[in-house]
C-alpha cells in the first residue's frame, strides 16, 4: 500500500465517484484505487460540495488550486527571491519576512502563506532551504509540564506578589529567566529574555547549580541594571539564591507557581527559539562564548509579530532612551 499523500488523476477520480455511489468504504476505496486512505479522506474533505462527489466538479477545483499554487510561486523571483533566502538563512520565520516586507513598504511583498508553498516546492525538488525552518518542517507538540525543581527554596515571593503592571508587558526592565539544558546533564545556558522589548540574554554555566546559576545572571545583568526591575523564574532548585541576585540588581525577585508554565510564557517561547540553533540531544559543553553572542544577535535583530515586525533591539533602545547607559552587545 503506497504511503503518504498522493494527487488522484482525473480517471482515479472518476473510479471514486463510482466507489462513492457503490457506497463503498473507505480502506476498500483506497485498496482499489492504489491509493492510502489519507488521499482519499483528502480529497473528498477538498473537492466534495455538498452531500455528493462529482468526478469533473473535483477536477476542475484541483486544477484551479495548482494554478493558484504555480502562480503565487511565479511572485517569488529576481530581487524578492534572493532577500527571501538571506531571511530564510537567519531563520526568520515566513510570517515574520511577511510582516517585514510590509511594515518597511517593500515594493513586492507576499503573503507568508506563499512563502511557505514556495519552501515545500523547493523540499520536492530536493533543495534544503526548508531546514532554515524553527522545526525543520516537523509537526510542533507543546511540551508538558515536569516535574522540576524538587526540594524548598527558601523565602520565595510568589508571582501573586509582583506588581500588576508587569503583566501589561509595557514596561522596560520586567525580566523572565530560565535553564536549558545540555544533553546528559552536561552544561547548560541561563536564558533572560524582557518581556516589553522581548529582548534575549544568554549565559553559559558549567553546572546548573545555584552558585553558577546567580553569577551568570548577576554578570549578565548587571550592564542592564537600569533596565533591570523585575525577574520571574519557575521553581528550580538553581534559583535558591534569589535574594542574593535580586540585591546584586535592585530588583525584585518572584516564582510561578508549580506547574504553571503559562505564566512564563515568553521565556518558554524564547527557549524555543533558542533550540532551533542548540537542538535537543547537543552537548553544551563545545558551546562557546562567541557562538552565544551570535546566537543573541540573530534573536535580537529578528523582526516579531508581536513587535509589529520590529527587532527587540529596535523596541529596547527605543524604551531605554532616558535611563542611565546601558551596556547591550548588538
Amino acid at each position: 500500500m503506497p504511503k503518504g499523500y498522493h494527487h488522484l488523476t482525473r480517471d482515479k477520480r472518476c473510479q471514486l465517484s463510482i466507489l462513492i455511489a457503490s457506497k463503498e468504504s473507505v480502506g476498500i476505496i483506497a485498496k482499489r484505487l492504489a491509493v492510502h486512505r489519507s488521499s482519499v479522506y483528502r480529497e473528498l474533505h477538498r473537492n466534495r460540495r455538498g452531500s455528493g462527489y462529482n468526478y469533473e466538479l473535483a477536477d476542475r477545483f484541483a486544477s484551479k488550486r495548482r494554478h493558484r499554487a504555480n502562480h503565487n510561486r511565479k511572485k517569488i523571483k529576481g530581487p524578492l527571491l534572493s532577500l527571501l533566502g538571506k531571511k530564510l538563512n537567519k531563520q526568520w520565520s515566513p510570517e515574520q519576512i511577511a510582516g517585514w516586507l510590509k511594515e518597511h513598504g517593500c515594493k513586492h511583498t507576499v503573503s507568508h502563506e506563499t512563502i511557505y508553498k514556495y519552501i515545500w516546492q523547493e523540499k520536492r525538488m530536493g533543495r534544503s532551504i526548508y531546514q532554515e525552518l524553527r522545526h525543520r518542517g516537523k509537526k510542533y507538540y507543546h511540551r508538558r509540564n515536569k516535574t522540576k525543581g524538587a526540594g524548598i527554596i527558601p523565602n520565595k515571593v510568589m508571582i501573586t506578589e509582583r506588581p500588576k503592571i508587569v503583566e501589561e508587558k509595557e514596561r522596560l526592565g520586567d525580566w523572565e529567566i530560565d535553564t536549558i539544558i545540555g544533553s546528559s546533564h552536561r552544561g547548560a545556558i541561563v536564558s533572560m529574555v524582557d518581556r516589553a522589548s522581548k529582548l534575549t540574554k544568554l549565559a553559559k554555566v558549567n553546572r546548573k547549580t545555584a552558585a553558577e546559576v546567580t553569577k551568570a545572571l548577576v554578570q549578565t545583568l548587571k550592564p542592564l541594571e537600569a533596565c533591570v526591575l523585575t525577574l520571574t523564574s519557575d521553581n528550580g532548585l538553581e534559583f535558591a539564591y534569589h535574594a542574593q541576585v535580586s540585591s546584586s540588581l535592585k530588583a525584585g525577585f518572584y516564582f510561578a507557581k508549580p506547574y504553571h508554565s503559562w505564566e512564563r510564557g515568553l521565556n518558554e517561547h524564547t527557549n524555543g527559539l533558542i533550540r532551533q540553533y542548540l537542538p535537543k540531544g547537543s552537548s553544551f559543553n563545545d558551546v562557546s562564548e562567541e557562538r552565544l553572542l551570535e546566537i543573541e544577535s540573530l534573536l535580537n535583530n529578528r523582526p516579531r509579530k508581536v513587535l509589529n515586525f520590529s527587532t527587540p533591539l529596535e523596541v529596547f533602545s527605543k524604551l531605554s532612551r532616558g535611563k542611565r547607559r546601558v551596556a547591550l552587545r548588538a
